[in-house]
């Protein structure tokens, strides 16, 4: 067809992909794809599982309890160890000062004997007199060895002197027996060897808390595994079972705990 000298093409309907018997509606075409829609079912909103919050809530609590109670086995593992070392040392300590103390006491026995021997030869032989009871003499033998006393083993034969043992037959027999005697290093043996039983009770005390704390811990690593099978189950029943013997395991292991010593 020719218009005014110029020619005006007609597109192939064939092109377009329309057929000629075919005629387009634009209102049809969005009425089907909104009764499509509106036929379509709506996705279900997702609900919320409380076994999951309670669960996670429980194994949080856990966590918690489980860092704590290692941390305790810790501490009271350290104070184990060091209370074991002070007992050793302690108890090293007493034996020198027991042996120091023994050697201490041979020294006087052996210096009682010496003077006693001479005193008597001295008696006999009328060099003394004890009338006014025993009075040393730095020339004589005696007295010599007199002044050779420890001072803490003088004291005590000061005390015995004073009973007249040479001439009243009801004065005690030594002056070892008497309450003056005393060994300075015996009473700091005894002291040392107190100090270490009292550090291995305390060692002993600190492996128990250390062993119930190491307990606590097993115990909240089995809350981990029921509040995990929790999750895990399909029925209802067994997830709830899992979850309420997660719940009192946590309830018992943290009361357990709170009667256990904190170690700071």
């Amino acid at each position: 067809m020719h218009f005014q000298g110029k020619r005006v093409c007609v597109p192939d309907q064939r092109v377009l992909g329309l057929s000629s018997r075919t005629n387009y509606d634009p209102s049809t075409s969005v009425t089907s794809t909104t009764e499509a829609e509106a036929s379509t079912p709506a996705e279900p909103s997702p609900s919320i599982d409380w076994v999951d919050i309670v669960a996670t809530i429980v194994m949080a609590f856990a966590a918690l309890a489980t860092a704590w109670s290692a941390f305790q086995s810790d501490q009271w593992g350290d104070t184990m160890s060091f209370s074991l070392s002070e007992a050793a040392a302690a108890r090293t300590e007493s034996t020198r000062a027991f042996t120091r103390a023994g050697q201490l006491s041979s020294v006087d026995v052996s210096t009682f004997i010496a003077w006693l021997e001479a005193a008597q030869s001295e008696l006999a032989a009328g060099e003394v007199d004890l009338s006014d009871g025993y009075v040393p003499d730095a020339a004589s033998l005696s007295g010599f060895l007199y002044a050779r006393f420890r001072p803490e083993f003088q004291a005590a034969m000061d005390a015995w002197l004073a009973t007249r043992p040479l001439l009243n037959p009801d004065a005690p027999p030594t002056p070892f027996v008497m309450d003056e005697y005393q060994v300075a290093e015996a009473a700091e043996a005894e002291q040392l060897q107190e100090l270490a039983d009292e550090k291995a009770a305390l060692a002993h005390a600190a492996d128990d808390n250390d062993d119930k704390y190491v307990l606590s811990t097993i115990i909240f690593a089995g809350i981990f595994l029921f509040a995990g099978l929790s999750t895990k189950m399909r029925s209802r029943i067994g997830q709830n079972m899992m979850l309420g013997f997660s719940i009192v395991l946590l309830f018992g292991g943290v009361v357990y705990i709170l009667n256990v010593p904190i170690s700071v």
